[in-house]
């Protein structure tokens, strides 16, 4: 182990000071330059039946890329190395050994913006394409084809694509052809100018063709899908309108019914100095989008649902109970308000005091089932008593002076586990409070330490949990952390067990390595309303970072 330490961290000294050189002699040779990050992150796993950890023969998985840009004027080229060897634990087991699964050639002049390989891309809010990487859910449905942009017109924007996805180191079946336009009319028409309210319109069209090999039903080869959008701004007030149709979609998700997709989502926001609100309401129904109808989970997604919930950061909060986006049906809300109450005042302080309040919820669609190829049908503007989520929290950030800060929460979720996580034996819907107590001490410039207590009460599901979070940084280049985690609630005795982690870091410039160890629980990792679940693990894992 002491050797492949050294190894490693030679690697990465040489390579950075390789890159320096070499962008330093292409510079001066007008070469271009070359540039590129290094990420590798793996684990050692111990055998733990207590936790329910799965046994892992290779004991040892790894996790590890490399990117490579080269740019020169207006032309940018660049590759991703990937490799799994195998792939660690909570990540889909196909991505198995090594590839390239990203390279791409663009070039960029008087507006036209041309790329050939690999791009990701996003129309609108993503709700009827997007295509993005999210490295810590193991999320990658990236295209592969050639893309247009056009914005050589002053308030005009244009895209045009066709390519595959990527489905691990393959690409999958169905050809996705898109095109999206948006303007603004304040920049577009000349009389606008000087308008205190500009109006972005804007309109996508996409469609995905996969020829039709089922023996048991007829199925439309080529699926389209349009879309209509509007935002206005008007001083302080921003009011925004998406709205989706898509064409009949049998598919695995929605087991081949024929009804079409639709999905609308509707948002307006006030802000001015000490006080924001944003209000959102969506409504799915049928929307599950993907370039192969056969495939599953988080594989091959077109386009992406938003969540409308809260995105905590808190342990308990992020990790136990997280919402997924139902496709096949949801219709939800989701308020922000965020008001700083004025330093000076009884409850601002000397340096004022931030409130945060967030409300959101979730609820299956009314939905008549028909009996035939539809399936159903529905109201468009009623819903069901069904609820599939609910999050009611209160954040105050506090700084009470130079060395103190604190921050305290609580929030109260109600998660029907059946429907989210899609585990049948789960028929309890849970109603749970988390409480949290987040205070930063600084020491002096260099020196702080943050502490977190965190509860979790519930008389479903696993019962009650505390964590205890302790984290001190030693400016600019050490950390160090220990959490602890106790699910002293559970209804089995048994299953009472203390989850601890120690992690250590160091960073340097662009170069960062952290080092953990202990037991992770079993759950539910979530980055905007996609998920993937996390088994239970025991062990020493590593994570190094380099850009150069």
């Amino acid at each position: 182990m002491q050797k492949f330490f050294f190894l490693l961290t030679v690697i990465i000294s040489s390579g950075y000071s390789i890159s320096i050189a070499q962008n330093k002699q292409s510079q001066e040779n007008n070469l271009g330059e070359i540039h590129g990050n290094v990420q590798v992150d793996f684990q050692i796993y111990n055998n733990d039946s207590a936790i329910g950890a799965p046994k892992v023969p290779e004991k040892f998985r790894l996790n590890g890329f490399t990117n490579l840009i080269y740019t020169k004027g207006k032309f940018t080229a660049g590759i991703r190395y990937e490799n799994y060897q195998n792939a660690l634990l909570g990540f889909d087991q196909r991505y198995n050994g090594s590839g390239i699964p990203f390279k791409f050639a663009n070039y960029a002049n008087n507006g036209w913006d041309i790329t050939a390989g690999n791009y990701y891309e996003q129309f609108g809010s993503g709700l009827i394409l997007r295509a993005y990487e999210e490295r810590g859910l193991g999320y990658d449905n990236v295209f592969e084809g050639v893309r247009i942009k056009f914005s050589g017109i002053k308030g005009l924007s244009l895209k045009g694509l066709v390519g595959k996805q990527r489905i691990f180191f393959g690409l999958s079946d169905g050809i996705v052809r898109g095109f999206d336009g948006e303007i603004s009319l304040n920049e577009l028409i000349e009389s606008r100018k000087d308008k205190k309210q500009n109006l972005f319109l804007g309109g996508s069209f996409v469609s995905k063709y996969q020829s039709d090999q089922n023996n048991v039903f007829i199925l439309p080869e080529n699926v389209g899908s349009w879309e209509g959008r509007a935002r206005l701004v008007s001083g302080n007030f921003n009011f925004a309108a998406e709205y989706v149709y898509k064409i009949n979609d049998p598919s695995a998700v929605n087991k081949y019914i024929y009804k079409p997709g639709e999905a609308l989502l509707l948002s307006a926001a006030y802000s001015q100095k000490g006080l924001g609100i944003n209000l959102s309401v969506k409504r799915i129904d049928n929307m599950n989008f993907r370039s192969d109808r056969d495939a599953t989970l988080n594989n091959l997604l077109i386009n992406f649902l938003p969540a409308l919930t809260r995105q905590h950061t808190y342990n308990l909060a992020a990790t136990i109970y997280p919402y997924a986006t139902q496709p096949n049906g949801e219709l939800g809300m989701q308020a922000d308000v965020i008001y700083t109450i004025k330093k000076g005042s009884l409850l601002g302080g000397n340096y004022g005091t931030t409130v945060l309040f967030n409300f959101s919820n979730a609820y299956n669609i009314d939905v008549k089932p028909t009996g035939d190829e539809m399936g159903y049908k529905s109201d468009y503007f009623t819903f069901n008593n069904d609820m599939y989520f609910q999050d009611v929290n209160i954040e105050i950030n506090k700084k009470i002076n130079k060395s103190w800060k604190v921050n305290l929460m609580y929030a109260n979720f109600v998660f029907n586990g059946k429907v989210i996580t899609g585990v049948t034996d789960k028929t309890e819907v849970v109603y749970a409070n988390i409480g949290v107590v987040d205070v930063t001490y600084k020491i002096n410039s260099k020196n702080a330490i943050r502490t977190e207590i965190q509860t979790l009460t519930t008389k479903q599901d696993k019962g009650n949990w505390a964590t205890f979070l302790s984290e001190y940084t030693f400016s600019p280049h050490w950390f160090y952390s220990v959490l602890l985690q106790y699910n002293y609630g559970n209804p089995n005795p048994d299953k009472r067990l203390l989850y601890p982690i120690g992690n250590i870091g160091y960073t340097k410039e662009a170069h960062r390595i952290s080092i953990g160890y202990g037991r992770q629980r079993a759950g539910i990792f979530c980055v905007g309303g996609v998920c993937r679940q996390v088994p239970a693990s025991n062990g020493l894992s590593v994570s190094i970072t380099s850009s150069f």
